[in-house]
C-alpha cells in the first residue's frame, strides 16, 4: 500500500529514508527547522567505518571520562548537571559499558556499517550522483605504545570478523603518506574503510530527490503532534498542519523532544563535535585517527577537514575556542608541518550528534505509536549508517523484510 509519509528532520538519515521511500512508490515530504546547509550532516569526518565495532559505551570509558572532565581542552567532555533526563542516560550509559554488552555489540555494529558501505558503492553507480568517495582505508595513528596496543586489541576483534588489519610501524606509515611529514610511533590499517565529503553527498542526494517529486518544507519547525489512539494524525509546525499516513523521526539530537510528544521517554544526548577545515595543500593523502588526541583528519576534495570532540553538554550551537585550539595542536603534534592559522580556526562550525546510552541507533517502532517509525541515535556513525537506515526505514514502512535483524535497534529496549 502507498502511502503518504511525512520524515521530520533532513540529515543524512532522513534524506537517505527519502531516497528508499520514493523508490517503494511513497508519497515523501521531509520537513526540517533549518534549510538543510548545515549541521552534524555537514561537519562529521565523512568516514564510513566498518572499523569502528566498539561502541561509544565501552570498559574505561567512565575512568577516562572522569579524569578528562577536569581538562577544558580533553577530547571527551561530559557537563555534569542536575536534569533527569540526563541522570537517567549517564546511568544508563554506565550499565551499557561493560565487556559483554560490548561484545554482543560487534557484529551488529559490523554488519549494519557493512551493508551500508555496500549502499554507498551503490549510489555512486547511478548517473546523478558524482559526490567524492574513496575506499583506501583508515589509518588509526599513535604516539604511544599504550595506545597502539589498545587499538590493535579492537584489531584483532576486526580480523575475527573477517576485515582487513594490519599493523604499520613508523615507516610503514610513510608508504601511506609519502610527501608529508607525520610524527608517529605506529598505525593500525583498517582496509575496510572508505571517507567521502560530506556536502557534496548531501548536496547531490537533495537534488535527486527533488527531481524525483519529494516535497520539501524548510525552516519549519515541529511544534507538536495531533496524537490520538496511538497514532499520529497529524504534525502541527510554525505555520501550518501537516497531515500523512506515517512519519518517520529522523530528527538527530532534537528526537527526544517529539518522543515525549507520543509518552516515550527516548533515552539520547546531544554530542557535540567540531571541525576546522584548511583548504589549502596539506600533502595528506589518508584518512587518519590521532588516537591519544581523538582527532579525525580526512583529505576530502579540495581541502582536509580536522574534527574532533565529543562534548556532552545539552542542544546548544555554542563554539568553545579552547577545544578547537586542541583539535589544530593535536594536528600539528602528528603533522609536524601543519599550522592551523587563526582564521580556519575562527571559521570552525560544530555538529550535534545523537548518542543513546548503548552505541546503537534507534531504529524501528515504538509500542506507544501504530505509525511513527524511529531512525534516530546514531552517535559517531550517523554518516556511515545513513543509507543503510534509510532502507531499513523503507521496508519497515512497506512491511516487508528487513535487510537484517532490527531487534537491538529497538525504541522501547531497556538498558
Amino acid at each position: 500500500m502507498k502511502k503518504e509519509v511525512i520524515i521530520i528532520g533532513g540529515g543524512i538519515i532522513g534524506l537517505c529514508s527519502a531516497y528508499y521511500l520514493q523508490k517503494e512508490g511513497h508519497s515523501v515530504t521531509i520537513i526540517d527547522q533549518y534549510d538543510i546547509t548545515s549541521g552534524a550532516s555537514f561537519v562529521n569526518a565523512g568516514y564510513i567505518t566498518p572499523s569502528h565495532i566498539i561502541p561509544l559505551s565501552s570498559p574505561g570509558i567512565i575512568t577516562k571520562g572522569l579524569k578528562w572532565m577536569f581538562n577544558s581542552a580533553s577530547p571527551f567532555y561530559v557537563k555534569p548537571r542536575l536534569n533527569s533526563d540526563f541522570l537517567t542516560w549517564a546511568w544508563q550509559f554506565k550499565k551499557s559499558a561493560t565487556s559483554a554488552k560490548v561484545v554482543r555489540a560487534i557484529p551488529i555494529i559490523e554488519e549494519i556499517n557493512l551493508l551500508s558501505r555496500d549502499l554507498f558503492e551503490q549510489f555512486k553507480k547511478e548517473p546523478s550522483f558524482k559526490f567524492h568517495y574513496h575506499r583506501k582505508g583508515l589509518l588509526m595513528a599513535y604516539q604511544t605504545n599504550q595506545a597502539g596496543e589498545e587499538e590493535w586489541e579492537v584489531g584483532k576483534k576486526a580480523i575475527q570478523l573477517g576485515l582487513e588489519v594490519k599493523q604499520l610501524n613508523a615507516q610503514e606509515i610513510k608508504e601511506f603518506e609519502p610527501d608529508v611529514l607525520t610524527h608517529m610511533k605506529g598505525a593500525v590499517y583498517f582496509g575496510c574503510d572508505a571517507h567521502s565529503t560530506p556536502g557534496e553527498f548531501m548536496k547531490e542526494l537533495v537534488a535527486d530527490l527533488k527531481q524525483k517529486g519529494v516535497s520539501f518544507l524548510l525552516n519549519e519547525e515541529v511544534e507538536d503532534l495531533v496524537f490520538k489512539n496511538k497514532k499520529i494524525e497529524a504534525l502541527k509546525t510554525t505555520s501550518q498542519l501537516i497531515r500523512g499516513d506515517e512519519f518517520i523521526l529522523t530528527g538527530g539530537a532534537w528526537s527526544p523532544i517529539l518522543a515525549k510528544k507520543i509518552g516515550l521517554n527516548l533515552s539520547l544526548q546531544a554530542g557535540k563535535g567540531y571541525r576546522i577545515n584548511v583548504e589549502r595543500e596539506t600533502k595528506i593523502k589518508m584518512p587518519t585517527i590521532l588516537l591519544e588526541a581523538k582527532v579525525a583528519v580526512t583529505p576530502m576534495n579540495g581541502f582536509t577537514r580536522f574534527a574532533g570532540t565529543m562534548e556532552l553538554g545539552g542542544i546548544n550551537h555554542n563554539i568553545d575556542p579552547v577545544r578547537v585550539n586542541a583539535i589544530a595542536q593535536a594536528a600539528k603534534k602528528y603533522y609536524p608541518e601543519i599550522e592551523i592559522s587563526k582564521t580556519e580556526k575562527d571559521e570552525a562550525q560544530c555538529g550535534l550528534r545523537p548518542c543513546s546510552p548503548d552505541g546503537l541507533p534507534y531504529i524501528g517502532k515504538s509500542e506507544k505509536c501504530k505509525n511513527l517509525i524511529f531512525a534516530t541515535g546514531h552517535a559517531m556513525m550517523g554518516w556511515s549508517l545513513g543509507p543503510i537506515t534509510g532502507k531499513l526505514v523503507s521496508e519497515i514502512s512497506s512491511e516487508r523484510k528487513t535487510s537484517m535483524d532490527i531487534a537491538p535497534f529497538h525504541p522501547d529496549r531497556k538498558f
